[in-house]
Parts: structure tokens; sequence; C-alpha cells
């Protein structure tokens, strides 16, 4: 395994984006795809939309709820064996449900144990591409990420063939065929090293932990027995709260909030667009259509809001970029209910599939931006584990008002509202930042505040420790000058 200095922005670093483009469309893009099955599963099973919800709602929950595990997998053993073991176990759970009797075999099968798989694959091969590229970072992940919309495009017409060809019994089979894709794609993840990955557990164990007498006695015993060198209690506390320290960064916080409320409001249309098609008239074969447009016009959000946030131009306003897109999908969703026509209903997957695109992009970026790459695997995990609980309530909570209200109405509402709300709380967060920024800056500015911050070092670290990097440079002044006035 090479030692880099840096992302090489290239190389076999294509093969990665390639093997996280497959990834993304046998995880994300089948996910989408169970929506299709939704209205099979309630009139096979006679259930009501909230119950049959629920196993679209658990596939997606255990994906991310899980997602942690398959960064500590990829952390810790390999990411190639993560990859493969989620392809194993996604194929069997998508296998297994072919047998189904119940809705309740379905959420174990296609819920927990499919879902399980997804997230040992998931974010593991997104963290990949951000250890690859730097510079072209947007754009990778923009390529990467669009798998979720040509998977979409591509599957949604053929999983309703199949339907119709084989049963949904047939279709699941075959799903569950074609998701053993993910082992190959778990064999192009060639591992790489920065120099600027934390360094490994025995290495801080040698250099800290460790009495030098101690030293050369764990070195003998290394050959017969390296466990005892390279996970004591204190080793393996110091490195995991190394691994999570971001949890209690500001910025980290802020984008966790938001992410719950971005995960509630998405979630529920990709299982609902079909059925309203369905309820207002729409055939089938045009529904799914929708599911088509909404896939291939999500490549495109990909791949231009990946390129575009790589020029310089734009570069520095990734922030603002994400949370337009966001706020822009959840105004598509509070249209969605006066949308009754397949005429209308096209330009919204247009709309909502091109935004959706865009901050799914941007979410991997955004959240390498505020931890930095050497904690970008452990952060998305968490930033995946956040989506667990939206999804797994949004569409059964969706269903419910369905089945209340008896219609879409509210439920579209209440998606569109969560995600808007989503966009203004970074809207505001990044405002105050900007703000307390600029009262610290002229607090600086200042003759007498100067004069005391210098002869008084608690002062000093009070007022540095509240700045961002960019304002500690600022300060950084030669205190040396100070003090000879």
């Amino acid at each position: 395994q090479a030692r880099h200095a840096g992302p090489p922005d290239g190389g076999w670093g294509w093969m990665i984006v390639a093997g996280c483009f497959l990834v993304t469309i046998c995880t994300r893009a089948v996910t989408r795809c169970i929506s299709i099955f939704f209205v099979e599963f309630q009139v096979y099973f006679g259930q009501d939309y909230a119950r049959t919800a629920w196993i679209h709602s658990i596939v997606d929950c255990a994906t991310m709820l899980c997602a942690p595990l398959g960064s500590l997998i990829s952390n810790h053993v390999s990411c190639q064996v993560g990859i493969m073991l989620g392809g194993l176990l996604a194929s069997t759970g998508l296998i297994l449900s072919s047998f189904a009797t119940s809705l309740e075999h379905l959420y174990l099968s296609l819920g927990i144990l499919t879902g399980l798989g997804f997230a040992l694959c998931y974010s593991p091969a997104i963290a990949m591409v951000g250890k690859y590229f730097n510079k072209k970072k947007a754009l990778a992940y923009g390529i990467a990420m669009s798998g979720s919309g040509i998977g979409t495009f591509i599957l949604a017409p053929v999983v309703q063939l199949l339907i119709e060809q084989f049963s949904w019994r047939g279709a699941l089979l075959i799903l569950g065929g074609f998701v053993l894709n993910l082992c190959v794609c778990g064999a192009l993840m060639r591992p790489i090293a920065l120099k600027e990955d934390r360094k490994t557990a025995p290495e801080f164990l040698e250099q800290d932990y460790v009495p030098e007498a101690q030293k050369r006695d764990l070195k003998r015993m290394s050959i017969c027995s390296p466990l005892i060198k390279a996970w004591s209690h204190e080793c393996l506390c110091y490195c995991s709260w190394k691994e999570y320290d971001f949890l209690l960064m500001p910025g980290f916080m802020v984008l966790a909030v938001s992410v719950l409320f971005m995960a509630y409001g998405c979630s529920p249309l990709f299982v609902y667009l079909v059925p309203y098609a369905l309820s207002v008239g729409v055939s089938h074969h045009q529904a799914a259509f929708l599911m088509s447009i909404l896939g291939v016009i999500d490549i495109i959000g990909n791949i231009t809001f990946g390129w575009l946030t790589d020029r310089r131009c734009l570069k520095k306003h990734r922030y603002f970029c994400y949370l337009f897109a966001v706020g822009m999908d959840g105004l598509c969703c509070l249209f969605l209910p006066v949308l009754k026509k397949f005429p209308l209903l096209v330009p919204f997957s247009f709309t909502f599939g091109y935004f959706d695109g865009a901050y799914v992009t941007l979410i991997p970026v955004m959240t390498a931006d505020v931890v930095g790459t050497s904690s970008l695997s452990s952060a998305l995990g968490v930033v995946y584990f956040l989506h667990a609980i939206p999804y797994l309530v949004s569409p059964p909570v969706a269903g419910w008002l369905v089945d209340t209200t008896g219609s879409y109405t509210a439920s579209f509402l209440l998606c569109g509202f969560s995600m808007i709300f989503s966009s203004t709380l970074l809207c505001f967060a990044r405002l105050g930042k900007k703000i307390k920024r600029t009262q610290l800056r002229s607090l600086t500015n200042d003759t007498g505040t100067k004069q005391q911050i210098w002869t008084n070092g608690a002062i000093a670290y009070s007022v540095t420790a509240e700045l961002d990097q960019k304002d500690v440079e600022f300060l950084a002044v030669d205190t040396n000058s100070y003090s000879n006035r």
C-alpha cells in the first residue's frame, strides 16, 4: 500500500469512481425501484398504505442506521471486504424476499437483511472517492453518485417489465442476482494511504502509552502475540475518540440537524410518486416512466452540479449551492398536490430529479469540507446514520396521513416544509457565523482591545478559541512588536 503526499486526483481513482458508480446503482437505485413493488405488495397482501410503506422505510433505515458499521469495517478491516460482504447479504435478502408469505417476512428479508448489506457497501465506497480526489472532488462525486439516477432510469421500466412477465417474486429473484455485482465493485476498491491520515493504534501505543523498558519487551513478544501491542484499553479509547472527535464541531452539529429534516422530506416522494400518479389516472407504464425521468435527470444534476461547484467562481459557495438545491426540492413538493395530469407531472420529475441529484452530490463534499479527508469515512457513516430515523418514520407517517385524509396533499406539504426548514436552518447558521466573525474582527481592530489581548494571555486565548482558522491567521501577528511598543 503506497503512501501518497495527497490525493492523486486521477489514475486508479477513476476506477474507484467507476466502482462507486456501480455501488450506487446496486444500492440506491434498487432501493428507489422498490416503490414500483408498492402496489403489488398492497394488492397481494391486502394491507393499507401505512403498513406497506414500512417495507421501503426499513430498507432505507437499515441502510443508513448501519452506515457507521460499514465505516468501522472499512477503517479496521478492509473496504474491499466490507463491500463484498455487503453484496452477499443484500443479494441473500432479495432472494429470500421472493419467497415471502407475509409483510413481516418482507420486513426482515427485504428490509433488514438487504438494508444491512447496502449499509456495508454505501458509505465506504463514497469515502474512497474522497480519499482519491481533492481538486476534482465534486466532479468525481457527481459521476459516482449519478449511478443512483442512471440506475433508476434503466431499472424502473425493467422492473415493471419483470413484474409483468415473472410476477413480483420473479422480479425480486432477478434483482437478487443483479445485486451480486457489488462483490465486483468491492474488488475495485484498492486502498490508499495518505500522509494526513491519523496514525494507527500500534503507532500511538509505541509512542505514547508504553514506557521504554516495556517497548523492548513488546517488540520481542510482537511476533507471537501482536494483539498485546496493538489493542490496549488506553489505546483503543484514545483512537476511538480521535476517530469521532468531529462530533463536537459546531459546523458538523448544524449540518447533522439539517440532514434530519432534509431526510424526512425527501424519502416519502420516492415511495408515493408512483401510487400518487396511479391515483390521479396515470397508467402503470406512465407512472414507471415518471421514475425513469426522475432518475435520468438526477444524473444530469449529479454531474453538472458537481462540475459547476468545482469551478473557481463557485467552489467557495458550495454551501449555498447545497441549501439552494434542498430548498428547491422542498418547493417542488409543495406544488405536487396540484399536479394531477401526466403532462404536469413530467416537469415535476425533471425539476425534483435535477435538484435531488445536485444536493446528493454535495453531501459528501460538504462533509469533507467540515471534518477533513482523514475523518471522512467516519463522518459519512454518521451523516448517513442520521438519515435512518427520518427514513424509517416519514413514509409510514405519510401513509397514515393518506389513509386518514384520503389524499396525498398533507403528506407532500409536510415533506416540502421539512426540506425548506432544513435549507433555512443552514442559511441562518452561516449568517450567524458571519455576523460573529465580523464582530470579532471589529473587536481586534480596536487599539485598546489589541493591547489588552496581547498583554493578557487568557483573553487572547478566549478570543482566538472562538474564531475559525481564517481568523486565527488574521491574528497571527508578531507579538514582539506589540511588547516593544
